[in-house]
């Protein structure tokens, strides 16, 4: 048995904030409080008289963690997530990439299907589900759309669905053929499975991974516009309402987006939206600061921008925060602006940044952060985790909401992000998944 002692437990599923004692035991949540007569009955329910007879013997704890000054947290929840494994595990793999997880407090991570070969058949997706099932947090894998990638032909959804896909997106390439994509989310609607979009008009954009205005005119980059954004995504929430399927918008960047997203949910669509931690706490004048390590697909944009994204977690628009967890090596990174590849790391800092950008600032109480980084994700994809109820597996997370740390090193196979040295308030102490210790600070 577990006992995690004197932690202020707070789970956006029941609304319960107090501080409190965890019980665990066999990888589950057994009762709360002075629970250990009740957790010790329940781990004990088939014993017999005589067995109950040792007294006071069996409710020891076997292991005891002091949560004190911490947030005991339902484990987070990723649903963008890129271990490039298998085909790129010089960047990062499955092993990494979870250990990295662990480190930032996730226990659940949605990988997405841009490995080669791509997730677009059965036997790519079982080998990752095999291996999968050894590592120390829950790591699911979605679909490709397309086959390979290309956005011709479409996956058999069924079949993928059948294999263990927990849903589908080509990540990393817009879909442009508003055909094939409405006939992708009738697909997806069948088998009650989401579909994940990654909202840019190639047409549209000149250079990508950074913002079309005045930083781009004056590095003498074209530039990725907003309206390559806001015009995919208001096809595709109007698609969303007309199919009836399950959409969510990935890692929107435009304020105008937000706008739309926000129609199309009062309109009635199924229409749910990611933000990241990067796209809510840095702006277009960042990358004159940190140069590659602010190139990312869609381009983190104007102030404006930035505060329509803060408006939309604050109202709702926006469900959840995903990282685009997207490693790459030094090298690559280190070249100059139009060839290096876009993406920066996110597990090990998300929720520090949350902390730190959001709710020190005032813009959402503990729980809001919390819900969309937990409960919300789970939702999308109907997961039976981010609870820490009785009964619930005992996927937490517990972190010092004030303490102050300097990101100085990851977990990570890679290191690519602005944030390294950034001084951030809110520590991931430890990382547990179904009862057991994945992390421990």
């Amino acid at each position: 048995m577990l006992l995690i002692k004197n932690g202020r437990v707070m789970n956006p599923a029941t609304g319960m904030d107090e501080v409190t004692d965890v019980w665990v035991k066999d990888g589950r949540i057994v009762g709360f409080g002075d629970a250990a007569e009740k957790a010790t009955d329940s781990a004990r329910s088939g014993a017999t008289p005589a067995d109950r007879s040792d007294g006071e013997e069996g409710r020891e704890p076997e292991q005891v963690i002091d949560a004190s000054g911490c947030i005991v947290a339902p484990g987070l929840v990723d649903v963008h997530v890129h271990f490039r494994d298998p085909g790129f595990t010089y960047k990062e793999d499955l092993e990494t990439g979870s250990a990295a997880a662990a480190a930032g407090g996730y226990t659940t991570v949605v990988c997405m299907a841009n490995t080669k070969p791509v997730v677009d058949c059965p036997e790519v997706l079982d080998d990752i589900l095999k291996r999968a099932e050894a590592l120390p947090i829950h790591v699911k894998q979605v679909s490709a759309v397309s086959k390979n990638f290309e956005g011709k032909e479409l996956v058999d959804f069924e079949e993928m669905a059948r294999h263990g896909a927990c849903g589908f997106t080509d990540d990393g390439i817009p879909l442009t053929d508003a055909g094939l994509i409405r006939k992708a989310m009738e697909m997806a609607a069948k088998v009650d499975l989401p579909i994940s979009l990654h909202e840019e008009d190639p047409s549209l954009n000149e250079i990508n991974g950074i913002n079309k205005g005045v930083i781009s005119d004056q590095m003498g980059l074209g530039g990725a516009p907003a309206v390559s954004e806001d015009v995919m995504v208001a096809r595709d929430v109007m698609l969303a309402l007309e199919t009836g399927a399950k959409v969510d918008i990935q890692h929107i960047s435009s304020g105008r987006s937000v706008d739309l997203v926000r129609y199309a949910k009062q309109k009635g669509a199924r229409v749910f939206a990611e933000a990241t931690p990067h796209h809510f706490s840095l702006t277009e004048e960042d990358v004159l600061n940190y140069g590659t390590m602010c190139k990312m697909n869609p381009p983190v944009r104007t102030s404006w921008d930035k505060a329509k994204i803060i408006e939309g977690l604050m109202d709702g628009t926006i469900d959840m925060i995903a990282t685009d967890h997207a490693p790459h090596a030094q090298e690559e990174k280190e070249r100059e602006f139009s060839a290096a590849p876009s993406g920066i790391i996110g597990l090990e800092t998300a929720l520090a940044l949350g902390v730190t950008n959001l709710v020190k600032r005032g813009y959402l109480s503990m729980m809001d952060l919390l819900a969309r980084m937990t409960l919300n994700p789970a939702r999308l994809y109907g997961f039976d985790c981010g609870d820490i109820s009785e009964g619930k597996a005992a996927d937490i997370v517990i972190f010092c909401p004030d303490e102050v740390w300097q990101v100085e090193h990851f977990a990570s196979k890679a290191s690519n992000s602005p944030f390294l040295g950034a001084q951030l308030c809110g520590k991931v102490r430890c990382t547990i998944c179904d009862g057991k210790v994945v992390y421990r600070a």
